[in-house]
């Protein structure tokens, strides 16, 4: 008896030796996925044809946006946001990073609808756009019935149409590269790029002065406003948000890119260029290369950096060289 039990206590050891090592070996895997699966997309160069005459006004923006797009859906990991298997259902920055994309996919998707495609407000939407751009807007957490990658690559096929009429010289296919429709987009990226300056700023606020009805006398809101209001970003968020700004400010880069070649006539007309190259370097100062393991968020004068006030810091220039941008469309 007393040999069967020693027997019995070395195999159970020997079992638990097994499971420990088991588990080690597959946290190990999920760890290595999970870091493969963190890492952002590098940025692309954005197509032209070489020769400046073929070249058709709107193919480089509507390219970009695709390609954007595909690279939002098969980057390493693929898409993350709705996954719900390890190591994927323990990632958050890359899914907010996904958001952040997609908030300026779901963006300029509009407005080509609304504007690029149209030559003014009573003119005809383009069927391929009205159809790909509100797929977009699907929810983007759905993972089945239907996922949210079968109905954003719907979307993404609905403007590969569209490129391909745009580049086949279809007389009913056009995109409108004026200065008012530059200007849409402009004022939904100053949108954004305030919204996203604010809340990396709050990482270390806690409070702000409630200015939301200032500057006109007569403004009201529903309910009655505080003199101050509670802005402090809560600690588990602080990384959530700097990621959705760098998706924010990839997506842009390119999109600024494509920009520069549909609306080269618009802006050497206006002697805009500089705005848009300045547009674009901030954009891409904001995505270097990160040498902390981890978002840090130290005091503004505090011994440890504050990865998201340096963050606000390129959008805030981006954001300022976009409002001149558009006040310098504005000018007769």
């Amino acid at each position: 008896m007393k040999e069967r039990s020693a027997e019995n206590i070395l195999e159970a050891g020997r079992w638990t030796k097994v499971t420990l090592w088991s588990i080690g070996v597959v946290l190990l895997l999920l760890t290595i996925l999970g870091i493969y699966f963190s890492r952002e997309p590098d940025i692309f160069w954005v197509n032209r044809p070489a020769d400046a005459e073929s070249t058709v006004v709107g193919v480089s923006t509507t390219d970009t946006l695709i390609r954007v797009a595909e690279t939002l859906l098969d980057k390493q990991g693929g898409y993350l946001t709705n996954d719900k298997m390890p190591p994927s259902v323990f990632l958050d920055n890359i899914p907010s990073w996904e958001l952040g994309v997609l908030n300026q996919v779901r963006d300029l998707g509009r407005v080509m609808r609304d504007d690029y495609s149209r030559s003014q407000s009573q003119s005809k939407e383009d069927s391929d756009i009205a159809a790909g751009s509100p797929q977009f807007f699907f929810n983007n957490n759905s993972w089945i019935f239907p996922a949210s990658e079968s109905e954003y690559r719907d979307g993404i096929e609905s403007f590969i149409k569209y490129r391909q009429r745009l580049q086949s010289s279809d007389p009913d296919t056009q995109f409108y590269a004026r200065a008012d429709n530059l200007r849409e987009w402009l004022s939904q990226v100053e949108k954004r790029l305030g919204s996203l300056t604010r809340r990396l700023g709050n990482s270390v606020a806690s409070t702000r002065i409630n200015d939301d009805l200032a500057g006109d006398a007569s403004a009201e809101a529903a309910w009655p406003q505080p003199d101050t209001v509670n802005v402090r970003t809560g600690w588990f968020q602080v990384d959530n948000i700097f990621f959705e700004a760098r998706g924010t400010a990839w997506a842009l880069v390119h999109f600024f890119r494509a920009a520069e070649f549909d609306f080269a006539g618009v802006l050497a007309d206006k002697n805009a260029e500089a705005s848009v190259r300045q547009i674009i370097r901030e954009l891409e100062a904001s995505l270097e290369g990160l040498s902390s393991p981890m978002i840090l968020n130290g005091g503004g004068y505090g011994l440890f950096a504050n990865h998201s006030l340096v963050m606000a810091n390129y959008l805030a220039r981006a954001n300022a060289a976009v409002i001149n941008l558009r006040e310098l469309l504005d000018q007769g």
